[in-house]
């Protein structure tokens, strides 16, 4: 079985987009070199240095499906039921669109850790990717992501949506980082750790029950 991971591209003071929804500033890095990464759906390819192609060629390979929010979804329309990852989606709201029934590639259910075992199912041995902030913070607080990835971009937006805000059962702690240098983006993977003590010194009583 595949892991479970979320990656977001993020701003220097943590923001994954402005105010109004914007990635302007945060998404050139997907077209800030001359590797073409091709994608599924209608989105036109990555064009990414190495580093970054090399990131961006293990996601497109070993994701299986894709857990986001309704809000994700109706930004973006749902991406015509094609994920420009090529994986089926799962889509997390109490009240799935009208046109659900036309969608064969997005299943839409009720809750969080709902979301995750429908797409550990399709995913099979793959991995499941979440691309949501607000479904991302909750998968945490329930114990069900594996790793959190973030490409990091050299931008402070001053003001914006918060990556990982109002979690309810911090701290959360994770491994250092495996760090990939891209161009205008900085790729960070972080393993979650589990059952550890405050201290960082092992596993507490809460990592024993």
């Amino acid at each position: 079985m595949g892991q479970v991971y979320s990656h977001m591209t993020m701003s220097l003071d943590g923001c994954i987009a402005d105010p109004d929804d914007g990635i302007e500033e945060l998404f050139g890095w997907y077209d800030a070199g001359e590797v073409t990464v091709p994608t599924e759906g209608d989105l036109p390819p990555f064009r990414v240095d190495e580093a970054s192609a090399g990131v961006l060629r293990e996601i497109l390979a070993g994701t299986g499906a894709l857990v986001c929010g309704r809000r994700l979804f109706d930004i973006t329309d749902g991406w015509g039921d094609r994920h420009p990852l090529g994986a089926p989606v799962v889509v997390v709201t109490h009240t799935p669109p009208a046109d659900a029934a036309r969608r064969p590639r997005t299943t839409f259910v009720d809750g969080v850790a709902e979301a995750i075992a429908a797409a550990r199912d399709i995913a099979g041995d793959a991995d499941v990717a979440v691309a949501s902030a607000s479904v991302a913070a909750q998968a945490l607080d329930l114990g069900l992501l594996d790793a959190v990835s973030i490409s990091l971009v050299p931008v402070l937006l001053g003001r914006g949506i918060p990556h990982f805000a109002d979690l309810a059962a911090g701290p959360h702690r994770f491994d250092d980082p495996v760090v990939v240098p891209g161009r205008r983006a900085t790729h960070l993977t972080y393993a979650v750790r589990r059952g550890e003590d405050p201290s960082g010194n092992g596993t507490g009583e809460e990592g024993a029950r």
